[in-house]
């Protein structure tokens, strides 16, 4: 659980990155046209296509979970900005089907609004504020979830060989559950701390280390939780197109509000290794992904493993 006193200061940053997100989108033409910088206007999209495969099992089989399905994804977006400064809008939109005998919906959506403003301070350092929207977001506590997040990252890379990276995120949250008061969507709210280092090996070449703590607060004890993870990830060059990306994480998470018999609050731990294969050609992205997910719980109905497999082929324009 994170203390008050960080707390405090996320509630700040956020109020901190709102006003300066508005600032600079207000501010950005206006410098770029006083300093006679080269400014240019970028638009992007991309189109995926992907199919999901996906079973669990507790430990003795009586409850197995599938999970199968595809999904269509669409994203545009502009930037615009030059060498120190640029500003990013973007919308995302992913379709999931679930097939026949997937459990839980049938099918679902999700959207996302992007705006942000990344500001190159020197050659070594790099500061970012970020804003998004989410509907229909699937999330630790929830399996429809609206979200409005504001960010800050700091970008340190004293060379090409070593990247320090840290972000801070204040999320604010509502839970189409109908358990808020007079039968109202409940709400929670609470911060995100993102630490990472990437060491570059050479091109396409790097080696990841990334540690997350996480909590969200919500008078509704359904929803309320606290997680902290950390991951290990290698990506390799097999050819100028073809990548390999092995990796390990291991995740904590704590549901003060879910207690079960004996008034013990739910624990969980996931160990998920995992291996990638990613084929980028021209403007084609074809991605494989295979993770195993290992999960030890004191709720037994919790206490289960299984495996994902993913294939996706998306173009980008």
């Amino acid at each position: 659980m994170f203390g008050d006193k960080l707390l405090c200061v996320l509630k700040a940053l956020r109020m901190a990155a709102c006003t300066g997100l508005a600032i600079g989108f207000a501010h950005a033409p206006a410098t770029a046209q006083d300093a006679q910088q080269n400014w240019s206007l970028d638009p992007f999209g991309r189109v995926e296509l992907g199919i999901v495969l996906s079973e669990s099992e507790d430990r003795d089989d009586e409850l197995i979970i599938n999970g199968d399905g595809g999904y269509l994804r669409g994203q545009i977006g502009v930037t615009f900005g030059n060498e120190k400064t640029e500003v990013r809008l973007e919308a995302d939109r992913i379709e999931v089907e679930r097939f026949g005998s997937a459990t839980g919906r049938d099918s679902f959506n999700r959207d996302r609004l992007t705006a942000g403003i990344t500001q190159k301070l020197d050659d070594d350092w790099e500061v970012e504020l970020r804003g998004r929207i989410y509907d229909d977001l699937v999330t630790v506590e929830s399996s429809d979830t609206d979200e409005t997040q504001v960010s800050a990252r700091v970008e340190f890379e004293p060379e090409s060989a070593h990247r320090f990276t840290l972000r801070g995120t204040w999320r604010d949250r509502e839970y189409d559950d109908g358990d808020g008061p007079g039968g109202a969507s409940s709400k929670g709210e609470g911060a995100r701390v993102d630490f990472e280092y990437r060491h570059r090996l050479g091109r396409y070449h790097y080696i990841n280390f990334d540690l997350r703590a996480e909590e969200i607060t919500s008078d509704n004890p359904l929803r309320g939780y606290s997680r902290e993870s950390a991951s290990i990830s290698y990506t390799r060059p097999i050819t100028s197109d073809l990548r390999v990306r092995p990796a390990l994480e291991l995740r904590q998470t704590s549901f003060d509000g879910r207690l079960l018999p004996g008034s013990a609050p739910r624990e969980d731990t996931q160990i998920v290794p995992e291996v990638e294969l990613l084929w980028w050609t021209g403007n084609w992205r074809a991605e494989a992904e295979a993770k195993y997910i290992f999960a030890n719980s004191n709720d037994p109905v919790r206490d289960r493993e299984g495996y994902r497999f993913s294939v996706s082929l998306g173009y980008v324009f």
